[in-house]
Order: structure tokens, then sequence, then C-alpha cells
């Protein structure tokens, strides 16, 4: 069992920059698939981005088109910490985060998809 608590949100304008965090819980975390989904209101929940250590030096990220450039994710295996940085912060990028986690990534593209875990989500809001 995996346990995700995120936190970091909150508001900020236009072109700003915010660091969520994400507390993950479970002996099986460093072996993990972790990635950052959100939801906009009336809008799917989309994945952002995700990342999975093969080993201390060797990590594989995914990000998709609409934050590639602006968002870094990583994570802290001593601290089991997942993060993602997020910069130049438009309007659009208003949602609810959540973190999220299973076993592995897609092998071929690198994306988490369905995850198995899911956190209770932080919200980020941006104005102009």
């Amino acid at each position: 069992q995996v346990q995700l608590v995120e936190s970091g949100g909150g508001s900020v304008q236009v072109g700003g920059s915010l660091r969520l965090s994400c507390a993950a819980s479970g002996s099986i975390y460093r072996r993990l698939c972790m990635a950052w989904f959100r939801q906009a209101p009336e809008k799917e929940r989309e994945e952002i981005a995700s990342i999975q250590s093969f080993s201390s030096i060797s990590r594989r990220t995914w990000y998709s088109d609409s934050v590639k450039g602006r968002f870094t994710i990583s994570q802290d295996n001593s601290k089991n910490t997942l993060y993602l940085e997020m910069n130049s912060l438009k309007p659009e990028d208003t949602a609810m985060y959540y973190c999220a986690a299973d076993s592995a990534c897609d092998s071929i593209t690198g994306r988490l998809r369905t995850p198995k875990y899911w956190g209770q989500g932080t919200q980020v809001t941006v104005s102009s």
C-alpha cells in the first residue's frame, strides 16, 4: 500500500513559480513510477509529467506538451518525496494537481496513464 500526500499549491500571478511536493509512504517507493496529473474545472484529468528511477543515476521522465520546458518533475529518494517545479505559470495551468503512483511506467512512452495510487490533490490558481 502506498499513501501520497501533496502540498505546495496556492495562488500565484501569471509568470510566477510554484513547487509542489508529494510525500510518499510505502517500502516500494524507489521502484515506483510517479506522476503528476491535473484537472481543471469541467475538463478531464490529464497526466502532465512522470518519472521512474532505475538506479541512483538513471531516471526516465515524460512531459506533456502543455508543460514541457516550464515544469520539471524530480524526486528525492532520501525523503520519499516527489516534486513538481512549475515556472512561467499561465492562467490555463489553474487546476487541482494530483500526485499518482504505480509499479511501473509504460515501457514505450514512459507515461503512467492509469495509476493505482492517488493523493488527495492540491489546488493551483494562476491569475492575471
